[in-house]
């Protein structure tokens, strides 16, 4: 009897060890993914500002005055390429980072779990760069052109007021900007998990309606600078994310009640 326990405690022993092991190998080649993509995105660091800074470009070249994007400090430039070459490492490595993901949890998956999860990584992405290309060719030239209404021209009593904006401020806010909606635009994604698992359903989500209503537009409040252009180009989307959710919700719980009956 003694004999048995031993061998399981060892069985059990070496399969934590394998898990680790395997655990350490994909982490280390994600590092070395996100490394590399950084080096080759530091090289093209200031063509990716450039596409970057294109929104505003675009939003000012019509105007009289002449524009400009300055910096203050002696490294700032130099550490604005950092974030630029770092967040486009992310960018780039994220979806062989969310195979690496699958790749360690499908041994542990039963055949329809792995059909089931496989859809919903697919989608993560997606879902994050279609937020990102709602902030880079709707949102943020919107917001530019209302924050530029706050200029004055000025006269014999006053000082004209002009934007002169700073090369890692605007970095910080159109990455913001695209992170927010990007992770907001995972709410069908994370509803749909809820329902899976049966947190939640279609009838919960549609009586809930009206809170989510406010729950979106102070999020997006939260997320967002403190401009309408933002905060409405923010929660619109959101809230038709949540109706496509409700809509996805009930297909599922439809398709998992005819398998139930086939069964």
């Amino acid at each position: 009897m003694q004999g048995r326990n031993i061998k399981k405690k060892m069985s059990n022993t070496n399969s934590f060890t394998s898990h680790f092991i395997e655990l350490r190998s994909r982490l280390i080649k994600s590092l070395v993914l996100i490394i590399c993509l950084f080096v080759i995105s530091y090289i093209f660091a200031e063509q990716i500002y450039s596409f970057l800074v294109d929104p505003y470009a675009n939003a000012v070249k019509d105007d009289d005055v002449s524009r400009r994007l300055i910096f203050t400090a002696l490294h700032e430039t130099f550490i604005t390429y950092l974030k630029v070459a770092f967040f486009a490492a992310i960018f780039l490595g994220s979806p062989i980072l969310l195979i690496q993901i699958y790749k360690f949890i499908a041994p542990g998956l039963y055949k329809n779990e792995k059909k089931t999860l496989l859809p919903y990584l697919i989608s993560t992405p997606i879902l994050f760069l279609l937020g990102g290309l709602l902030v880079y060719y709707l949102v943020m030239p919107l917001a530019i052109k209302f924050f530029l209404t706050f200029e004055t021209v000025g006269s014999s009593s006053s000082l004209p007021i002009q934007l002169e904006a700073k090369v890692n401020e605007y970095l910080s806010l159109i990455m913001r900007l695209i992170f927010a909606f990007g992770i907001s635009f995972q709410l069908p994604i994370l509803l749909n998990l809820l329902a899976r698992i049966g947190v939640v359903n279609s009838d919960y989500l549609r009586k809930r309606r009206r809170y989510v209503i406010v729950i979106i537009f102070a999020v997006a409040a939260i997320l967002t600078p403190p401009d309408p252009i933002t905060q409405v180009g923010l929660a619109i989307p959101l809230l038709l994310l949540y109706e496509l959710s409700i809509m996805t919700v009930k297909f599922t719980e439809k398709k998992k009640k005819e398998n139930l009956k086939d069964a």
